[in-house]
């Protein structure tokens, strides 16, 4: 919380700009699932209960929560602060899974490639400004693949926090509507340890429902890294 406290300062972004960040991110993320956007990369899970069982396919965090809502709550990390708990990530538990093999080892068990991976680089600053580090990390990968970012179809951002997130789609002069087309971590929910991979398979199962051949995927980490990978079609 006070790396985005810090971060927000540093790059100007302002308490509107998250709340509207962190709104957007909701809208997007219900359109999502009310269109079933989220429904091929979901593995429903059945809980046995008194009244039978129940099919867990949904996930539960995104709520309905408009920039009128967001600009009540009170600041949830420094007195005066920007941060608050409506446009910072909520601590979610949460699983994802990628298969990972050669094509040759694929083609031999006859398993379909979706995608494969491209160039990958990671990215280390002062740990206080941790969040902002893909504003290194994704120019960095972009250069390893010789792409510019405007030849990258679709990205998935982690939204730790909004005010970290405006700062690196300012920073690298991003086209939002290519970011996190279906809304992030801020509305779905940050599981710590799989987010990396949650934002991996949201950006593949993307990449094929608009036959798009071109994804970065990028996201801080502990200790003052950053992470970035292209995967094409």
């Amino acid at each position: 919380g006070m790396s985005n406290e810090l971060c927000s300062e540093k790059y100007k972004v302002t308490r509107e700009d998250q709340d509207r960040y962190a709104a957007e991110s909701y809208r997007r993320t219900l359109n999502a699932i009310n269109s079933g956007r989220f429904k091929d990369e979901i593995v429903p899970v059945e809980i046995p209960g008194k009244k039978g069982v129940t099919i867990f396919d949904k996930d539960e965090c995104p709520q309905d929560t408009p920039y009128e809502t967001l600009v009540k709550m009170k600041p949830a990390f420094k007195k005066e602060g920007v941060g608050t708990a409506g446009n910072a990530s909520i601590i979610s538990d949460g699983a994802a899974a990628v298969v990972v093999m050669s094509k040759e080892k694929a083609d031999k068990l006859g398993c379909k490639i979706i995608a494969r991976i491209g160039a990958q680089a990671s990215y280390g600053i002062d740990m206080k400004y941790v969040l902002v580090a893909p504003i290194w990390a994704i120019p960095k990968c972009l250069a390893k693949e010789g792409l510019s970012k405007e030849e990258i179809d679709l990205y998935e951002i982690n939204e730790a926090f909004s005010g970290s997130t405006v700062a690196v789609l300012r920073e690298l002069g991003l086209d939002h509507s290519k970011v996190n087309v279906n809304g992030g971590s801020v509305a779905i929910g940050h599981p710590i340890g799989a987010s990396g991979c949650r934002l991996l398979v949201t950006l593949l199962y993307e990449m094929i429902k608009q036959d798009k051949k071109t994804g970065l995927a990028s996201l801080c980490l502990g200790g003052g890294e950053a992470v970035a990978m292209i995967v094409k079609r």
